[in-house]
Protein backbone atom coordinates (compact mmCIF):
# COMPACT_ATOMS: atom_id res chain seq x y z
CA UNK A 1 0.00 0.00 0.00
CA UNK A 2 1.46 3.33 -0.82
CA UNK A 3 0.93 6.54 0.99
CA UNK A 4 -1.47 9.03 -1.00
CA UNK A 5 -2.31 12.34 0.22
CA UNK A 6 -5.66 14.68 -0.33
CA UNK A 7 -6.67 17.75 0.82
CA UNK A 8 -9.85 18.02 2.11
CA UNK A 9 -12.38 20.94 1.95
CA UNK A 10 -14.87 21.59 4.83
CA UNK A 11 -18.67 20.99 3.60
CA UNK A 12 -20.38 23.82 4.62
CA UNK A 13 -16.59 26.47 4.85
CA UNK A 14 -14.70 25.68 1.47
CA UNK A 15 -12.36 28.40 2.70
CA UNK A 16 -11.41 25.54 5.57
CA UNK A 17 -9.19 22.61 4.47
CA UNK A 18 -7.32 20.17 6.05
CA UNK A 19 -4.62 17.62 4.75
CA UNK A 20 -5.16 13.63 4.90
CA UNK A 21 -2.73 10.96 4.05
CA UNK A 22 -4.31 7.56 3.37
CA UNK A 23 -2.25 4.44 4.46
CA UNK A 24 -2.20 2.34 7.46
CA UNK A 25 -1.43 3.97 11.19
CA UNK A 26 -1.81 2.72 14.41
CA UNK A 27 -2.46 5.35 17.12
CA UNK A 28 -3.13 4.64 21.11
CA UNK A 29 -6.02 2.98 21.02
CA UNK A 30 -7.11 1.93 17.26
CA UNK A 31 -5.53 1.57 13.28
CA UNK A 32 -6.90 4.13 11.19
CA UNK A 33 -6.61 4.24 7.16
CA UNK A 34 -6.04 7.84 7.19
CA UNK A 35 -3.81 10.53 8.75
CA UNK A 36 -5.10 13.65 9.56
CA UNK A 37 -2.30 16.40 9.45
CA UNK A 38 -3.66 19.31 11.51
CA UNK A 39 0.00 20.86 11.97
CA UNK A 40 -0.78 24.14 10.18
CA UNK A 41 -4.35 24.23 11.21
CA UNK A 42 -3.19 24.48 15.02
CA UNK A 43 -0.29 26.25 14.43
CA UNK A 44 -0.71 29.08 11.70
CA UNK A 45 -2.45 31.95 12.69
CA UNK A 46 -4.45 32.18 9.66
CA UNK A 47 -5.89 28.99 9.34
CA UNK A 48 -6.39 28.71 13.47
CA UNK A 49 -8.03 31.70 13.40
CA UNK A 50 -10.52 30.76 10.89
CA UNK A 51 -11.19 27.67 12.47
CA UNK A 52 -11.85 29.19 15.92
CA UNK A 53 -14.26 31.12 13.92
CA UNK A 54 -16.59 28.71 12.83
CA UNK A 55 -16.18 26.89 16.25
CA UNK A 56 -17.66 29.99 17.60
CA UNK A 57 -20.99 29.55 15.63
CA UNK A 58 -22.01 26.43 17.96
CA UNK A 59 -22.09 28.54 21.06
CA UNK A 60 -22.80 32.52 20.67
CA UNK A 61 -26.39 32.29 21.27
CA UNK A 62 -26.96 31.84 25.14
CA UNK A 63 -23.59 29.38 26.46
CA UNK A 64 -21.38 30.19 29.10
CA UNK A 65 -17.86 29.57 28.54
CA UNK A 66 -15.35 30.48 31.45
CA UNK A 67 -12.51 28.29 30.99
CA UNK A 68 -11.72 25.97 27.75
CA UNK A 69 -9.30 23.07 27.94
CA UNK A 70 -7.53 22.76 24.99
CA UNK A 71 -6.06 18.94 24.60
CA UNK A 72 -3.85 17.75 21.28
CA UNK A 73 -1.74 21.47 21.16
CA UNK A 74 -4.69 23.31 20.65
CA UNK A 75 -4.06 26.25 22.72
CA UNK A 76 -3.26 28.78 19.73
CA UNK A 77 -6.89 27.84 18.45
CA UNK A 78 -8.21 28.01 21.91
CA UNK A 79 -7.21 31.99 22.80
CA UNK A 80 -8.56 32.80 19.34
CA UNK A 81 -11.79 30.92 20.21
CA UNK A 82 -11.83 32.79 23.24
CA UNK A 83 -11.47 36.01 21.57
CA UNK A 84 -14.65 34.56 19.13
CA UNK A 85 -16.95 34.19 21.80
CA UNK A 86 -15.81 37.29 23.43
CA UNK A 87 -16.66 39.75 20.41
CA UNK A 88 -20.05 37.86 20.38
CA UNK A 89 -20.94 38.53 23.72
CA UNK A 90 -20.41 34.98 25.23
CA UNK A 91 -20.84 35.67 29.29
CA UNK A 92 -18.13 34.03 31.62
CA UNK A 93 -19.17 34.13 35.13
CA UNK A 94 -15.88 34.38 36.50
CA UNK A 95 -14.18 37.44 38.26
CA UNK A 96 -12.32 38.87 35.89
CA UNK A 97 -15.09 38.49 33.13
CA UNK A 98 -11.84 36.87 30.88
CA UNK A 99 -11.80 33.35 29.44
CA UNK A 100 -9.12 31.32 30.60
CA UNK A 101 -7.33 29.03 28.43
CA UNK A 102 -5.73 25.83 29.86
CA UNK A 103 -3.98 22.20 29.37
CA UNK A 104 -4.15 19.21 31.96
CA UNK A 105 -1.03 17.27 32.40
CA UNK A 106 -0.89 13.16 32.27
CA UNK A 107 0.57 11.56 35.18
CA UNK A 108 2.67 8.10 35.80
CA UNK A 109 -0.53 6.16 35.75
CA UNK A 110 -1.90 7.90 32.07
CA UNK A 111 -4.59 10.12 34.29
CA UNK A 112 -5.40 13.32 33.23
CA UNK A 113 -4.49 16.12 36.24
CA UNK A 114 -4.57 19.75 37.19
CA UNK A 115 -1.80 20.64 39.02
CA UNK A 116 -3.25 22.85 42.29
CA UNK A 117 -2.73 26.49 40.75
CA UNK A 118 -4.96 25.28 37.91
CA UNK A 119 -7.71 23.84 39.82
CA UNK A 120 -9.76 26.82 40.99
CA UNK A 121 -10.05 27.83 36.86
CA UNK A 122 -12.00 24.55 36.64
CA UNK A 123 -13.98 23.63 39.83
CA UNK A 124 -17.55 24.99 39.65
CA UNK A 125 -16.24 26.54 36.02
CA UNK A 126 -18.52 26.42 32.75
CA UNK A 127 -15.96 24.36 30.74
CA UNK A 128 -15.50 24.12 26.43
CA UNK A 129 -13.49 21.17 25.40
CA UNK A 130 -11.18 21.56 22.77
CA UNK A 131 -9.64 18.51 20.47
CA UNK A 132 -7.66 18.56 17.48
CA UNK A 133 -9.31 15.01 16.36
CA UNK A 134 -11.03 12.18 17.93
CA UNK A 135 -11.31 8.74 15.91
CA UNK A 136 -12.91 5.94 18.96
CA UNK A 137 -14.03 8.86 21.55
CA UNK A 138 -11.59 7.53 24.51
CA UNK A 139 -9.49 10.64 25.13
CA UNK A 140 -12.71 12.99 24.98
CA UNK A 141 -14.68 10.16 27.51
CA UNK A 142 -10.83 10.54 29.60
CA UNK A 143 -10.98 14.30 29.89
CA UNK A 144 -15.02 14.49 30.32
CA UNK A 145 -14.23 12.08 33.40
CA UNK A 146 -11.33 14.95 34.33
CA UNK A 147 -13.63 17.75 33.90
CA UNK A 148 -16.23 16.17 36.17
CA UNK A 149 -13.60 15.09 38.81
CA UNK A 150 -12.56 18.59 39.46
CA UNK A 151 -15.49 19.75 39.57
CA UNK A 152 -15.68 21.71 36.32
CA UNK A 153 -19.68 22.22 34.10
CA UNK A 154 -19.51 20.63 30.86
CA UNK A 155 -20.59 23.12 28.21
CA UNK A 156 -19.68 21.84 25.20
CA UNK A 157 -17.29 19.71 22.77
CA UNK A 158 -15.52 21.06 19.52
CA UNK A 159 -13.08 18.84 17.38
CA UNK A 160 -11.45 20.03 14.23
CA UNK A 161 -11.96 16.80 12.48
CA UNK A 162 -14.14 13.79 14.54
CA UNK A 163 -14.87 10.32 13.77
CA UNK A 164 -17.67 10.25 16.32
CA UNK A 165 -21.20 12.32 16.32
CA UNK A 166 -21.05 11.96 20.80
CA UNK A 167 -19.65 10.71 23.48
CA UNK A 168 -21.06 10.09 27.06
CA UNK A 169 -24.43 11.66 25.94
CA UNK A 170 -22.37 15.02 24.45
CA UNK A 171 -22.52 16.12 20.94
CA UNK A 172 -19.25 16.90 19.60
CA UNK A 173 -19.33 20.07 17.20
CA UNK A 174 -17.26 19.32 14.43
CA UNK A 175 -16.09 20.55 11.25
CA UNK A 176 -14.45 17.58 9.55
CA UNK A 177 -15.99 14.17 10.27
CA UNK A 178 -15.66 11.02 8.57
CA UNK A 179 -18.18 11.47 5.94
CA UNK A 180 -15.42 13.89 4.28
CA UNK A 181 -13.20 11.08 3.67
CA UNK A 182 -13.78 8.40 1.56
CA UNK A 183 -13.79 5.41 3.18
CA UNK A 184 -12.68 6.39 6.43
CA UNK A 185 -12.29 3.51 8.57
CA UNK A 186 -10.67 2.79 12.19
CA UNK A 187 -10.35 -0.53 13.55
CA UNK A 188 -9.41 -2.48 16.76
CA UNK A 189 -5.71 -3.57 16.81
CA UNK A 190 -7.52 -6.74 17.39
CA UNK A 191 -9.40 -6.78 13.87
CA UNK A 192 -7.38 -4.57 11.81
CA UNK A 193 -7.66 -5.95 7.75
CA UNK A 194 -4.52 -4.65 6.93
CA UNK A 195 -2.20 -6.35 9.70
CA UNK A 196 -4.50 -9.48 8.84
CA UNK A 197 -3.11 -9.16 5.32
CA UNK A 198 0.37 -8.58 6.15
CA UNK A 199 0.32 -4.40 5.27
CA UNK A 200 3.17 -2.82 7.20
CA UNK A 201 2.10 -0.01 9.32
CA UNK A 202 3.28 3.02 8.00
CA UNK A 203 3.14 5.62 11.18
CA UNK A 204 2.44 5.59 14.32
CA UNK A 205 0.08 8.65 15.27
CA UNK A 206 -0.42 10.40 18.77
CA UNK A 207 -1.14 13.61 19.29
CA UNK A 208 1.92 15.44 18.66
CA UNK A 209 2.02 14.18 14.88
CA UNK A 210 3.48 11.21 13.86
CA UNK A 211 6.44 8.82 13.55
CA UNK A 212 7.01 7.03 10.05
CA UNK A 213 8.16 3.17 10.41
CA UNK A 214 11.66 2.42 8.63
Amino acid sequence: MELTEMKVKCSFNSSLTIKAVYGHFATNHSHINYYIDLTTTKVRQKEAQAVARAMANEYVSSTVVDTIICMDGMEIIGAYLAEELTAAGIMSMNYHQSIYIITPESNSNGKLVFRDNLKPLVKNRHILLLLASATTGKTISKSLECIEYYGGYIQGISAIFSAVDSIDGYKINTIFTSNDLPNYKTFSQQNCPFCKQGERIHAIVSKNGYTELE
